[in-house]
């Protein structure tokens, strides 16, 4: 699979984030709340250069929930240096400034840009292909580059419904060689009762944080000595990601997937041939090559940054007949990606990452009832997982104005109109992204929406043509020709690092009963108990419950709220009477006190909810 899966707002190339930038729900925003917040971006420059007469902005535009600008400054911002940016735009805002929009020559704007000493405008001027060029005026007192939207008068602005709300490192053009900024993030609203929505949604969304919850739970780390965007699994986050992966082995075997395992790194030359290397590989980690020969030449290996090109040199390492067809290689396999410091976000965006792999080898005949087949596998994950309340699907297609994709119109055309056939078959709600698509082969990508009404990419299946065609891919025909397969690549999770991150947050870390690490505590008393607990959780690990004893010795109050701050679905207080009658004391998370019940009572019943994916 080519693809790492995309969150909202990413890509803001940060140099460093004191404080993590958390992704808050998308809203139904109207233009008129677009360009509250594109002038409010202005207002706070022009509020930056009047208290700091050094500081140089360059770009600010709006983005999801607010806006932010960028400035070149002698001297770092403070927290106290907002508070005082946020008066003076205050200040600016009550004067009624008339937002004025003109329009004037490429010369003109460049006189005007170096009069004031702004090299960084002189750049963004340069990337203006359109002309005239446009610019925006807070009155006769400031301006800047802009495209616009933006409201008539700062009249519209409502101070109380504006808020900055933090500092961050950017490099100028998301270049780590060039220039280190200052980004000052804000949000804006059309009324004071949306910006208390929203800050109280923002207070969530940090409640739920999987960074913070996954430290709590002591699911993963990361660690410097490592490096950056490289998580370090905990035995009980290693378990996790065991259930998980089991899970969909189980359900692949069941549709005819064969299990493969690849390397970790391969040669140049493999990349080369599959495109990845040409479009790519600023994105690759190179190793050493064999040789100083190898090495003038581009001979060397690097680490595997996607498995389909592996997956197609075992296809190839026999010939294949058609009555074989269709092939499913399946595997959980790791890639690197080189993504730069400020892109990487907990599990979210990381630079090893596990994909569900998948490559299927089809006939052309083949190839729409075998999409079926991988919509329906990637439906069933995606209800499973609770997360099919509010999901729609991209036909993630190329833009035909674009250089960056490989093969001809008519291999695109047949891909392209596979997936749209799918769809309409299916009746899924869907909409296209153009230029979404990966280089060799248009995607459906499954697009979900969270509990905090946030978008995330999960499950991806792609037709493509091109990969096959490239690497000489062919099958024995029933009339004994030699033909070209067509290859489905799918991933219903995507990355399971980043599919952990966002189930963290989506049951804010209260994992449901199959897919607990710890599914029970079982809680004695006293030591005089603690035998028997353990009898009891061996018992029940020896048919599959994920059961443990806490032998703190604490009392019975603190166990249960360990097990409570731990988020432990199932309880099991075991006390005299529980010994004497051979039962457990039951309280769980989902339905409270359950009362005293036979211990094989309470096998069976988690047993049937853990296999039917229910609460107990």
């Amino acid at each position: 699979m080519d693809q790492q899966p995309m969150s909202p707002s990413e890509h803001l190339s940060q140099l460093e984030q004191p404080e993590q930038k958390i992704h808050l729900p998308r809203t139904s925003e109207s233009e008129n709340l677009k360009k509250i917040r594109h002038t409010t971006s202005h207002v706070m420059a022009m509020a930056v250069q009047k208290l700091f007469p050094k500081a140089q902005v360059t770009i600010g535009p709006w983005i999801e929930s607010g806006f932010y600008y960028d400035f070149d400054n002698p001297e770092p911002f403070t927290e106290k240096d907002l508070k005082a940016i946020k008066k003076e735009m205050d200040k600016i805002i009550n004067r009624k400034l008339p937002v004025i929009r003109e329009q004037v020559s490429r010369e003109e704007a460049e006189r005007r840009i170096k009069e004031i000493k702004e090299p960084y405008k002189l750049e963004i001027l340069a990337d203006i292909k359109e002309e005239p060029i446009t610019i925006y005026h807070l009155g006769d007192e400031w301006w800047d580059l802009c495209a616009g939207p933006h409201v008539e008068n700062t009249k519209e602005l409502n101070p109380k419904a504006i808020e900055l709300e933090s500092l961050a490192g950017a490099y100028w053009r998301g270049d780590e060689n060039k220039a280190q900024l200052q980004r000052i993030y804000g949000t804006a609203w059309e009324t004071p009762e949306q910006l208390a929505e929203y800050k109280r949604r923002k207070e969530e969304a940090q409640r739920r944080d999987h960074r913070k919850l996954g430290k709590e739970l002591g699911l993963f780390i990361f660690s410097d000595l490592v490096g950056p965007g490289l998580p370090l699994w905990t035995p009980k986050g290693t378990l996790l990601r065991s259930i998980l992966e089991d899970f969909l082995k189980q359900e692949q075997l069941k549709r005819g997937y064969l299990p493969v395992v690849t390397p970790h790194i391969g040669r140049v030359d493999l990349f080369k041939t599959s495109g990845h290397w040409q479009k790519y590989k600023e994105d690759l980690f190179p190793m050493m090559a064999e040789n100083e020969e190898a090495a003038a030449h581009e001979q060397g290996f690097v680490l595997k940054a996607m498995n389909c090109p592996f997956h197609i040199q075992i296809y190839k390492s026999e010939l294949r007949s058609y009555r074989e067809l269709p092939i499913r290689f399946a595997e959980f396999g790791t890639v690197y990606r080189y993504e730069q410091s400020g892109e990487l976000g907990g599990l979210t965006r990381v630079r090893g990452f596990t994909q569900d792999d998948a490559h299927i080898f089809v006939t052309p005949e083949q190839l729409d009832s075998e999409f079926l087949n991988v919509v329906d596998l990637i439906l069933s994950v995606i209800k499973i997982l609770k997360l099919d309340q509010n999901f729609k699907a991209r036909l993630s297609f190329r833009d035909p104005a674009s250089d960056k994709y490989i093969g001809s119109d008519d291999a695109w055309d047949k891909a392209e109109t596979a997936i749209r056939r799918a769809v309409e078959t299916l009746g899924m709600n869907h909409f296209e992204g153009i230029g979404e698509a990966a280089f060799y082969g248009p995607k459906l990508d499954f697009i979900v929406r969270d509990a905090l009404d946030r978008e995330w990419q999960l499950g991806t299946v792609q037709v493509d043509y091109n990969l096959p065609e490239r690497f000489d891919l062919e099958y024995v025909a029933e009339d004994g020709s030699r033909k070209r397969p067509v290859m489905i690549h799918r991933a219903p999770f995507g990355s399971l690092e980043r599919l952990i991150g966002i189930l963290i947050e989506e049951y804010a870390g209260d994992f449901p009963l199959w897919l607990a690490p710890v599914q029970i505590r079982l809680l004695p008393v006293s030591e005089v108990q603690l035998d028997f607990a353990k009898q009891v959780a061996a018992k029940m690990s020896a048919q599959g419950i994920r059961a443990e004893v806490d032998t703190s010795g604490d009392r019975l109050g603190k166990l249960i709220r360990n097990a409570e701050k731990e988020k432990i679905p199932v309880m099991a207080v075991v006390g005299a009477k529980e010994v004497e009658t051979n039962s457990l004391s039951i309280r769980t998370r989902a339905n409270g006190e359950l009362g005293t019940i036979p211990i094989d009572e309470v096998l069976g019943k988690m047993k049937e909810a853990i296999a039917n994916f229910k609460i107990f």
